[in-house]
């Protein structure tokens, strides 16, 4: 397969891309293999594995699917891509730039060990329930424009979203992806740590949680939130398990977050710094 110069591309489509290439090589399907197993050609495929085309969000979910990957990360990835594509990041000032040289390496991904969302069982970290997220509107419009065919730019962002899917100490612990609270999330605050990764807390009005998420980081960072006062929850966290994840935005799970309350992220970095915490009010 012939794939255009990575550098022509933006980098959150060429990140999707590679992620999609990983997943495709997961399943061991040739494109015409995998036209049989999807509702898209084998035409489209190629020009979203190399990057050509902005999949649908549908294409992304029965990639993952097929390749028994968890979703969420990798629609994270595509959340970034579809922004960029619709031109709803320049509108959104609040959006951090993407990182566009690779990180410092090290040595690992964004694992879901309890509670951290990610990890190489998640493809691929990025691939997992990032690739963090700044997510955007889901909708059934967007599938229809940018659909089946997946040739069409869409002409304006989604003017719905659906409904989330938990609220309150429902989405404790949960991924702000699958519940559908990335859709119109809020930055409570932003940090750069002193070996250089960035990290925001973010906050989803409709689903009273929030979670933290960080980027330009190395293998091996762990990033948790929980409760500035401390309360009855525990730190959720997410770690940096692979070069994949070290790419691209990795999250934490949610913690529930009410009108007034603080909440608190802590980096520790795999070395070259010490624990970094900062706090945001709702």
């Amino acid at each position: 397969m012939t794939r255009p110069p990575q550098h022509a591309l933006p980098p959150e489509r060429a990140r999707l891309a590679s992620a999609l290439r990983e997943l495709r090589t997961g399943t061991g399907l040739s494109l015409a293999a995998l036209a049989t197993k999807t509702t898209f050609s084998k035409s489209s495929w190629e020009r979203y594995l190399n990057g050509k085309t902005l999949p649908p969000s549908q294409a992304v979910q029965e990639l993952c699917r097929l390749a028994g990957e968890p979703e969420g990360r990798c629609l994270a990835l595509w959340e970034l891509a579809e922004s960029e594509w619709s031109g709803r990041a320049a509108a959104r000032p609040t959006d951090p730039p993407v990182p566009t040289g690779p990180p410092v390496p090290t040595d690992r991904a964004d694992a879901d060990a309890g509670t951290a969302v990610g990890g190489r069982g998640t493809v691929m970290a990025i691939l997992a329930s990032v690739c963090a997220i700044a997510a955007g509107g889901l909708s059934v419009t967007l599938v229809l424009l940018a659909g089946h065919t997946g040739d069409s730019r869409p002409s304006a962002p989604p003017a719905s979203a659906p409904a989330p899917r938990c609220r309150g100490a429902t989405c404790e612990g949960k991924d702000p992806i699958p519940m559908t609270c990335g859709t119109h999330p809020l930055t409570l605050a932003s940090h750069r740590t002193s070996t250089g990764a960035r990290l925001e807390l973010r906050y989803s009005a409709e689903c009273r949680a929030g979670w933290a998420r960080m980027w330009s980081t190395r293998i091996g960072d762990r990033l948790e939130i929980a409760p500035a006062d401390g309360g009855t929850s525990r730190p959720h966290t997410a770690e940096i398990t692979d070069g994949i994840a070290a790419q691209s935005y990795v999250y934490t799970p949610m913690t529930e977050a009410g009108p007034g309350a603080t909440v608190r992220a802590c980096f520790r970095p795999v070395r070259g710094g010490s624990r970094e915490c900062f706090d945001a009010r709702v």
